[in-house]
Parts: structure tokens; C-alpha cells; sequence
């Protein structure tokens, strides 16, 4: 899955990663000014979380007895096999395997005969290359199979409906990650020619494993899923490269013989109304096969989808119709349950909402919640996607929180008339891997407040060992995005457990209060999300002892811009960490690999409307900064590329602002080294740990900051 530049996660966040990342280089930077008692506390925090075990999905059979899940338990993924419950679990075994090799993406056939999933383990310890291995479940066996010798990256494995062929997305000859946050390839050659990749849609048949590419070289396939009759496919494609290009995505249709050529239903650029300019993702056919649904709105990369839901004909003969207009909630999944509903996984003031969708011609949809959690949920497919039994009565899904860690939890709705009703038997944990685990930082509220007419959501952890007697300093971590959405997760407390409030709000611009704020950054990106921002920190400090002289900011990638933007245009931060930011949106417009992405929130290129684009750039009121800011970014980070930092840094250092920056070897948009990511949070602790202490804000550099007020530009 390709994985948004500008929606990673807050900074500490990062950190949560280490349990499943790779071995770390020399080349991480040493001295990071943390002192003894804060490296040993890290320490602490670092074995707890190296201590979760991570599940990788979900599937659930047919019948809704059995459900199979990919665990990382130390020593490589594998794949596991129960009951429902959760009882009689046992490992899926394969004739050649080697330590550290990964079993992943558990597939149920259609018929429940066999079970897919992808696997390395039979390449040797050298080589990523997954194949496909089948287990023949229903003679009861756990042993698996070698189907397919591919040559190439192989992801998202989905049977087609007649159980007689799957599907991938194939980049042949290629065994890397393709996504936003991987580290670049070098930039030489021929740039836009020169190691172009092409994934496409590709065909296995179960039977001898042989593989078919379907859709076109001139297309590069994000995501697809099968017609009812497993005649045809719906995908979401684009012109290569594919890490530039999603944000142009358009959706066809194409049969799966060999002559079929592919047929444009949906082209964002073309529609009218509320769809046009936006994005598409996750097309679903109708169990009948004449409608398609799918997700259309404002998002800031594949993954982080949201947005508004759209049915078109299949055969494109009609328009897409915008069956969810005014919805408070952003759907983030769908699947149908019948020719006139639809099962919807949606993000709902930063919470997960489950509900049926029943569709009226010419008339908004119909929601009924089915159940409703401050949790993560997703089966592994997608983002707040659930595995479903073949009738929609069984569900299961990997569930996380603040306060829980990671297990596989299962549930099942009632019917009525052969449908999920409403009321949905609460989903329970079935596994316990991790049950013994209990968060470092204190618990979490949602917060709430009025911003210039917006209901505003977002989550306060409290510090370890809170003293309601006591002040505290805050950090306010910001999402990336800005499409997307804090919704509680294990593993987002760090900063928490160090002894800070924390805040993390979704202001517009955010999803979870339908599209409409979603897309009210459009053209106004740190200004009225920064406004909501202030006003939720007022709100936070009206109920809860936090010091406002000791506000601390921080953020990556779209978060990374709000912690540069944020200090130019307030002097409420003591101290900012900037974590794979962007400080200037006129040069970034030409930098970054993804230029793509800032039409639909800009309305135009920088060529065209290049006022748009400083409006929100930080080196244009960098004259205002006083707050401390640490940078840090990858070498190689392609998305939010390191002249930002460089030229934010140097912007700081002008203005004579105490300023670091971090530049870490090797490493892209996302961190995925063990001592890197480490050495960012112990240098970020230090950081405010220095700037947010006790009296921190008398000094001559910071004390100068506060002249312009809470709230106020200089």
C-alpha cells in the first residue's frame, strides 16, 4: 500500500515502529544532549513497546467459524490458524523456511476450500521475493504450499469470487517497497524516464499458478476488486510513475480475457459537482454487477482515504451520484451487503464507527450506526477495513488503542430479511498476545471545542503519574495529512510517558466531521487549522493544570510544515520539533516527487497561482519566528525533501533563533531504522526538555518570544 507523504503519523509516533524495523547503520548522529535519567527512562519505554507483537490482517472464512491472522512474534511474520474464538490456534507451516522470513496477507477462498497468503520463506535468506502458498483447509490441513515462482513485488492478494483465480498488484522484475515514505532511488538518468515503475493488475490461476498481466504498461494499477462473476475487474489507475501520479487517478473497468481493454467509468477531472478535482479510491462492485461504489473527496495520499461516497453504473453509462452529501462522518471503507446497501467503516470525531447505508434512488443514503469505538480498527487490506463472513453476520479486525495494544477481535451482526441489522454484537477480543501489557503514559479524553463556527475534536493523554495538584508543560502533536485523523492507537504516548500533556487535535482539514471540513484547508493550509489548534489548547487549559508558558509543538511531514508554519504566525510555542517538514510551498512545488497532490488543495501550480503558495509558506514570515526549533529529516526523503529543512534552518540561524538540524542517513520520508528513530526522540526530549523546564521561558531568546501574546504575530 502506498503510504501518504503528508499523513504519517505525529513525531513520537515513530517510535512504536521499532519492534518490526530493520537493524539500524553506523551512520546514525551520536551526541543528542538527552540526559542520563531521560535515556534511561526511553530505555524503559523502548523494551515496552519492543515487547508488542504486531499483526500484520485479518481474514475470516466464509462460514464465519474460522479467522486466520499474520503476527510478527520476534522472529519473522507468520500466519496463524483458529476458531473463531480464538481457541485451538496453530501455526500455517511450509517445507522450506528460514529465520526472519514472513508469512502475510491471509486470503479465504470464496468456496472456504483454501486459504492464500504471500510469503519469502521459500526464496532463501537473500532475496524479498513473496510468492503465493495455498493450504488446503478443508481437508484440515496447516501446512502450505508453493503456488506461484514470481519475479517481482506482489502485493494485495484477493481471490476472485469463482475461487479459480487471484489477483495481485505486481511490479515485475522489482522486489521493493513502492510507496510515498520509502527511501528514494538515486536521481540520475533520465529523471521521469529512467526506473519508472509499472505495477499492474495481474491474474493467478489456483490450479498450476501460472500469472497473467491484465491491465495495461501505460497504467499503473492503486488498488482493484473483482466483479460478482469474476468476469471482470475495477481498478483505480494512472500514467506512471505512480508515486506522483494518484492524485489524477481515474477508475475502469476491464474484462479479464486476454483482448479486454480498459474502459474509463470515472474520471474525477471530467465529473461535475462535488467529485470534481477530488480523488477515488476503493471501487466496489455491486452483488448484482450493475453499480459500482467508492470513495471520492479530498485526501492527501493512497491510504489515507476519505471522503464522500459515490455509486456509478458499472458500465459508466451514468454519472457517479454523491449518495453521503452533508455527512458529519468520513467513510474510509465500504463493501456491499446487497444490491441496496452498503457495510461502511467510517472515522467519526476521531473515533471508528461501523453502520449500514441503505440507498433510496435520488434521496441521501441511510445510515444506521452498527457499533461505534475509540479504537484503530483494520483487517490488514486497508485502512479501517474488517474481514466479513460470506453472509456479513461474522466480523473481525485488528484493534488498538491508547490504551490497548494490538489483538484480533471478533463480532457478529443480526440479521434482518438476510441483512446485518442494526445492533452488532460488541467485537471481543479472541487473542490475548499482548494482554500483558499496560501503556507508560497516563489515560485519554477526547476533547471537544467551538472554532469560528466548526465543532472541533481531539485527544488529550494525560502525563505519567498525573498529580492534579501539580502544572504540567503540553506538547500539541500534530497528524500529518492534512487529510487524515488521530484516532487512538497503541503506540502514540511517548511523549506522554515522558511527562507531558500531549494534544492532538484534528482541526479542519482533518478527517472524522465529513467533507465539508475536510475541506475547509483547501487554499488556507496553517491558518484556520492553526486558529482551531489555539482554540483547543485555550479549551484543554480551562479544564486541566497545564502551564501555558511551557507549549511545546511538534509534528512530521504535514505536522512537520505546522511546526515551521505554526511559530511564524504565533508566539504561543516555547519550543517546536520539526520532523520532515516543508517551510517554503513555492520551491517545495518543484522539489518533491508528488507535485500532483497540491491542485486539488491549491486549486492551481504554483506556475499558475503562486500567491496561493506563499500565503502558507514559513520562509515568507520568517522574520516573525522566536521559537527554538529542532529539524530533523531523511537523506533521501523524496516527498518532503531535505532542502525544506535546510532552508527553514538556515532561515532560523538568520533571524539568530537557537536552532538544530538533524539530517539521518540513508532514510526516506518515513524512519526505519532502530538507532535513528531512537536518536529522534531522545533528541526531541531533550529539546523540550531544555526549552520547556521550569523557568525555561525567562531566558533573553525565549523571553523576546513572547512579546507578540498568545495567539498573536509579532
Amino acid at each position: 500500500m502506498n503510504r501518504p507523504c503528508l499523513y504519517l503519523a505525529p513525531l513520537a509516533t515513530l517510535i512504536a515502529l521499532v519492534a518490526s524495523t530493520a537493524a539500524a547503520t553506523a551512520d546514525t548522529p551520536t551526541d543528542t544532549g538527552a540526559s542520563a535519567a531521560t535515556k534511561a527512562r526511553i530505555t524503559q519505554l523502548l523494551q515496552r513497546l519492543d515487547q508488542t507483537h504486531r499483526f500484520a490482517g485479518v481474514a475470516i472464512s466464509p462460514d464465519g467459524k474460522r479467522v486466520a491472522w499474520s503476527l510478527d512474534l520476534g522472529a519473522g511474520q507468520r500466519v496463524q490458524l483458529a476458531d473463531v474464538d480464538g481457541k485451538h490456534a496453530a501455526d500455517i507451516t511450509l517445507a522450506d523456511t528460514h529465520k526472519g522470513c514472513s508469512q502475510n496477507h491471509p486470503a479465504w477462498s470464496p468456496d472456504g476450500k483454501h486459504l492464500a497468503l504471500l510469503s519469502n520463506c521459500g526464496n532463501g535468506q537473500k532475496t524479498a521475493q513473496q510468492d503465493i502458498y495455498l493450504v488446503d483447509v478443508g481437508s484440515g490441513r496447516t501446512e502450505a504450499r508453493r503456488l506461484t515462482h514470481l519475479d517481482g513485488y506482489a502485493h494485495d492478494l484477493t481471490w476472485a469470487p469463482d475461487s479459480r483465480k487471484l489477483g495481485i498488484l505486481y511490479v515485475p522484475g522489482d522486489t521493493h517497497l513502492i510507496g510515498a515514505t520509502a527511501a528514494t532511488k538515486p536521481r540520475v538518468g533520465v529523471i521521469g524516464v529512467t526506473g519508472v515503475e509499472h505495477q499492474a493488475v495481474a491474474l493467478v490461476d489456483a490450479g498450476d499458478g501460472s500469472v497473467r498481466t491484465l491491465t495495461p504498461s501505460s497504467l499503473f494499477a492503486y488498488e482493484y476488486s473483482w466483479s460478482p462473476h469474476a468476469d471482470q475487474v475495477v481498478y483505480v489507475a494512472a500514467a506512471p510513475p505512480g508515486t506522483n501520479n494518484w492524485w489524477v487517478a481515474q477508475i475502469y473497468t476491464q474484462g479479464v480475457q486476454d483482448d479486454a481493454q480498459p474502459h474509463s467509468i470515472v474520471d474525477p477531472h471530467k465529473a461535475a459537482g462535488s467529485l470534481h478535482g477530488m480523488q477515488v479510491a476503493l471501487p466496489r462492485w455491486s452483488p448484482d454487477g450493475t453499480k459500482i461504489a467508492f470513495i471520492g473527496g479530498l485526501m492527501s495520499d493512497q491510504g489515507a482515504t476519505g471522503g464522500d461516497i459515490y455509486v456509478v453504473a458499472s458500465d459508466g453509462a451514468t454519472l457517479p451520484v454523491d449518495v453521503t452529501p452533508d455527512i458529519h462522518t468520513t467513510p474510509a471503507w465500504l463493501t456491499w451487503t446487497g444490491n441496496r446497501q452498503l457495510l461502511v467503516s467510517s472515522i467519526a470525531g476521531g473515533s471508528s464507527r461501523l453502520s449500514l447505508f441503505s440507498l433510496h434512488a435520488g434521496q441521501p443514503a441511510g445510515e444506521s450506526v452498527l457499533t461505534s469505538m475509540p479504537a484503530s480498527i483494520t483487517a490488514g487490506t486497508a485502512v479501517a477495513s474488517i474481514a466479513l463472513s460470506a453472509n456479513a453476520t461474522r466480523y473481525a479486525f485488528v484493534h488498538s488503542s491508547f490504551t490497548e495494544a494490538p489483538e484480533i477481535y471478533a463480532g457478529s451482526f443480526r440479521l434482518s430479511g438476510g441483512q446485518p441489522s442494526r445492533g452488532a454484537a460488541p467485537a471481543q477480543a479472541i487473542t490475548r498476545i499482548n494482554a500483558a501489557l499496560a501503556p507508560m503514559w497516563g489515560k485519554a479524553v477526547s476533547v471537544s471545542w467551538r472554532s469560528e463556527g466548526y465543532d472541533v475534536q481531539g485527544w488529550l493523554l494525560f502525563p505519567a503519574d498525573y498529580d492534579p495538584q501539580q502544572r504540567y508543560p503540553m506538547i500539541v502533536q500534530m497528524h500529518g495529512g492534512p487529510s487524515a485523523a488521530v484516532v487512538p492507537r497503541w503506540g502514540g504516548g511517548e511523549m506522554a510517558a515522558m511527562g507531558y500533556f500531549v494534544l492532538m487535535p484534528n482541526p479542519r482539514g482533518s478527517f472524522g466531521q465529513g467533507e465539508k471540513f475536510t475541506q475547509a484547508v483547501r487554499r488556507d493550509m496553517g491558518h484556520g487549522d492553526l486558529r482551531d489548534i489555539l482554540a483547543g489548547v485555550d479549551a484543554v487549559e480551562k479544564s486541566y493544570p497545564v502551564d501555558d508558558q511551557r507549549l511545546g509543538l511538534t509534528g512530521w511531514s504535514y505536522g512537520g510544515f505546522m511546526s515551521m508554519f505554526a511559530p511564524t504566525q504565533t508566539q504561543r510555542f516555547r519550543a517546536a520539533v520539526a520532523g520532515a517538514g516543508l517551510s517554503n510551498w513555492q520551491s517545495y512545488y518543484g522539489e518533491n516527487s508528488i507535485d500532483q497532490w497540491m491542485i486539488p488543495f491549491y486549486g492551481a501550480s504554483v506556475y499558475d497561482d503562486p500567491t496561493a503558495y506563499a500565503k502558507s509558506s514559513a520562509i515568507n514570515f520568517i522574520t516573525h519566528a522566536r521559537t527554538p526549533t529542532l529539524i530533523v529529516v531523511g537523506e533521501l526523503d523524496a516527498e518532503c525533501p531535505a532542502p525544506q529543512s535546510f532552508e527553514y534552518w538556515h532561515g532560523l540561524r538568520a533571524m539568530g533563533i537557537p536552532t538544530e538540524l538533524v539530517v539521518y542517513a540513508g532514510e526516506g520520508h518515513g524512519f526505519h531504522k532502530k538507532e535513528d528513530q531512537r536518536d529522534v526522540l531522545e533528541r526531541s526530549l531533550a529539546w523540550f526538555g531544555k526549552y520547556l523546564a521550569p523557568g525555561a521561558a525567562d531566558n533573553a531568546t525565549v523571553g523576546a518570544a513572547a512579546s507578540g501574546g498568545p495567539g498573536r504575530t509579532p
